[in-house]
C-alpha cells in the first residue's frame, strides 16, 4: 500500500505556477482534502505532513512530501524520509509533470525509466531503485526539444491549467484504493475517461416564429 506521497516541483514564488510544479499542485490539493498542514522539516529537506487517522480502512501514518531541494535533488528529500520511516520503494507514489501527455491526461505506473526527468533521475539514484509508483500529470510538449526547459518553467495557459487541475481532481478519487493497496483498481480509476457531455438539445422554434438568419446576427 502507499505510505508516502511525493509531489515534485521547485520551491519559491517564481516557480509556483509553472508547469514543472504540477506535482506540488497535486500535494497541495491532497493536503486540503485530508485537512493536513504541510510544515518545514529540515531532517527531510522539504514540507511534510503526517496524517494519523484511518483512511480507506487503513490505520497508521500517511506521509505527504514536497521536496524543497529544487527538482534536481528531489531524491535527497525522498530518500531521507523513506529511510527513516522504513518505507519501501513500492510504498511510494511520486507525482510529477509529464511532457509526453497532453494537459489533463494522467497515467499511473510502477517502475520504469526516468525518461530524462531530473527529479525522477535523482530519486532513482538516492533510493537505489526504480521500483516506486509514479503518477504522471500531462503538461503537453512544446514540440521542439530545445524549448523544453523554458516550456516547463513557464506557466500554462489558462485552459491548460484548468485541464491539469481536472486531472488532479480525477486522480484523487483513487486515493482510498491507493492507500488500501488495491493498486490495479486504483489504476483503473485513474485511467478512466470522464463521461462525454450530453449534446445540447436543439432549439425549439415556436410555430409561426421566423428562424433568425445567422448572417444577420
Amino acid at each position: 500500500m502507499i505510505r508516502l506521497l511525493v509531489g515534485l516541483g521547485n520551491p519559491g514564488p517564481e516557480y509556483e505556477g509553472t508547469r514543472h510544479n504540477a506535482g506540488f499542485w497535486f500535494i497541495d490539493e491532497l493536503a486540503r482534502e485530508l485537512k493536513a498542514s504541510l510544515l518545514p522539516e529540515r531532517s527531510y529537506f522539504g514540507l511534510v505532513a503526517r496524517v494519523n487517522r484511518p483512511i480507506a480502512d487503513v490505520d497508521g501514518p500517511i506521509w505527504l512530501l514536497k521536496p524543497m531541494t529544487f527538482m534536481n535533488l528531489s531524491g535527497k528529500s525522498v530518500a531521507a524520509l523513506a529511510r527513516f520511516f522504513k518505507i519501501e520503494p513500492g510504498e511510494i507514489l511520486v507525482v510529477h509533470d509529464e511532457l509526453d501527455l497532453m494537459p489533463g491526461q494522467i497515467k499511473m505506473k510502477l517502475g520504469g525509466s526516468h525518461a530524462g526527468h531530473n527529479g525522477l533521475k535523482d530519486i532513482h539514484a538516492q533510493l537505489g531503485s526504480a521500483d516506486y509508483w509514479r503518477l504522471r500529470l500531462g503538461i503537453g510538449h512544446p514540440g521542439v526539444k530545445a524549448e523544453v526547459v523554458d516550456y516547463v518553467l513557464r506557466k500554462p495557459l489558462k485552459e491548460q491549467r484548468e485541464a491539469i487541475d481536472k486531472g488532479i481532481e480525477q486522480s484523487l478519487t483513487a486515493l482510498p484504493l491507493l492507500l488500501a493497496g488495491e493498486m490495479e483498481r486504483a489504476m483503473m480509476k485513474v485511467h478512466a475517461k470522464p463521461p462525454r457531455p450530453k449534446p445540447p438539445r436543439p432549439e425549439v422554434v415556436p410555430a409561426g416564429k421566423p428562424t433568425p438568419d445567422p448572417e444577420l446576427r
